[in-house]
């Protein structure tokens, strides 16, 4: 497509969606649409007549939508990008805030987009359906509940047929959910590396020898691995493994028990635990609280990136003031506590995401371009870092220049906290390494980051040192009408 096209139909094929014969996706004005193959048309109608999407969609288990008779996109299109949609059907996906992917997500996260899927599934057999894929990139989160969005997933059952996206599912979710649980959190991970799952060869070597009592993990992960799908010279009439129905059900009843006995170890991290023996006092605690809630409500943001959230108590403020938070912290058992939080709350506005934001997602895949980076992803009204930037600066060695400018580059506000030298925690950064970060003077840090923004509010917190600041990016000062 030549790029007068895209500009002038603002029509972008989305560089995730190739893989699939059966469609693909695409967006027009910033909204994303599907377009479905006539191969594909005899499995739509079937989900639909089943009764199988009206059932999926009422749940929330599966994205609705709507069919586009006269796509507008179309209307006016020249014959080069019309004939791409000939005989293709066009519909219309409820759209998702913010999309992030499966290594992004906590312990608890995963292990709701599994059961999710396996749930899904089991509904498809009893439609006369089942799902092609499994992959665990089929799952968003709409606050923290997650729904399936690829509605081209589900094809006619045939009798006896297995279940062909059963190894997807293990190196998609299972393997990863085992290796957190019996190993270590850091090694979701790997779901990043591996995009088409983890190898259970691999899954099966890492696990500890604890990981064969569980029944589930040792059928599933162990045995398993050792059945590696082989290319074969036999004829297509050799026999195939027949299963029932009734089989592939208890299969699945298996999956989702290993699922649900799968469960993370106890552990308490370091900035977890500041939270609980916070050094902040009731009375600058509420003065922070108060200040930042009149900020909001004057800035009124649609979209707030809360970058560096921890536990997510600022999240949650922030939540009543706008359409959607997320909230971003490299600190695997504060996402995961936060996630706790929020799935006994009625917060359904905030989506918690483990992202080192020293180290954010790349673009990866074919290209580098079938999963976007994190900016790639949209940019909120307001980005607020409290209690982040001393992270930045030393633990991290990032320039106030480059966090300034970073900052500028994602969103038009800015809520920063700056906590001084001789505040407890960066006193504990500091302990047992030098002092080289002479440009760490609330004066230096003003001036540099009033390169990028105009800082309208500034207030030190009582009984502390700390100081927020609401800080405008320049170059929203000066956007022409």
């Amino acid at each position: 497509m030549s790029s007068s096209e895209k500009d002038t139909f603002s029509f972008i094929v989305d560089h995730g969606s190739f893989r699939d014969p059966s469609g693909f996706s695409f967006y027009y004005n910033n909204e994303i649409f599907r377009a479905i193959a006539p191969s594909y048309f005899d499995h739509f109608e079937l989900m639909k007549s089943s009764g199988l999407y009206d059932l999926l969609s009422s749940h929330e288990y599966l994205v609705k939508h709507n069919e586009e008779v006269d796509p507008p996109f179309l209307q006016n299109a020249n014959s080069s990008l019309a004939s791409q949609f000939a005989g293709f059907k066009i519909i219309k996906p409820k759209q998702i805030p913010f999309i992030s992917y499966p290594y992004e997500w906590c312990f608890s996260q995963l292990k709701k987009a599994a059961l999710l899927t396996l749930t899904i599934q089991s509904e498809a057999l009893k439609h006369g359906m089942t799902l092609k894929d499994a992959s665990a990139f089929n799952v968003q989160f709409i606050g923290n509940k997650p729904i399936f969005i690829d509605t081209l997933s589900f094809e006619k059952y045939k009798e006896g047929s297995p279940w062909i996206a059963y190894r997807q599912f293990c190196q998609h979710f299972l393997a990863p959910l085992a290796l957190i649980a019996y190993k270590s959190e850091s090694l979701s991970k790997l779901s990043q590396v591996f995009l088409d799952g983890i190898p259970l060869e691999l899954t099966s070597s890492l696990l500890t020898m604890r990981s064969y009592l569980n029944t589930g993990i040792a059928s599933h992960i162990h045995v398993h691995s050792k059945i590696q799908p082989k290319k074969t010279k036999k004829k297509s009439s050799d026999k195939r493994i027949m299963l029932s129905k009734r089989q592939l059900t208890t299969i699945l009843d298996h999956l989702k028990e290993t699922v649900n006995s799968l469960n993370l170890k106890t552990k308490r991290s370091l900035w977890n635990e500041y939270v609980s023996e916070s050094s902040y006092t009731k009375k600058s605690t509420e003065e922070k609280s108060k200040i930042i809630s009149g900020w909001l409500q004057s800035v009124k943001p649609k979209t707030i990136w809360d970058m560096g959230s921890n536990t997510g108590t600022y999240s949650l403020l922030a939540s009543a003031f706008c359409n959607h938070v997320i909230a971003m912290d490299a600190d695997h058992a504060c996402m995961e506590s936060f996630c706790h939080s929020l799935t006994n709350s009625k917060k359904n506005n905030i989506l918690p995401l483990i992202i080192d934001l020293a180290n954010p997602s790349p673009g990866i895949g074919w290209n580098n371009r079938e999963r976007k980076t994190l900016i790639q992803r949209g940019k909120p009204d307001l980005i607020m870092a409290l209690a982040l930037v001393h992270h930045l600066r030393i633990s991290h060695g990032i320039p106030f220049e480059k966090i300034a400018r970073s900052f500028s580059e994602q969103g038009e506000w800015l809520i920063i906290e700056y906590v001084p030298k001789d505040d407890s925690q960066v006193e504990e950064m500091l302990q047992n390494r030098e002092d080289i970060f002479t440009d760490y003077i609330f004066h230096r840090f003003i001036d540099i980051f009033s390169v990028y923004f105009d800082l309208h509010h500034q207030h030190e917190l009582p009984e502390s040192k700390r100081i927020l600041c609401l800080m405008r990016a320049k170059k929203y000062n000066y956007k022409i009408a």
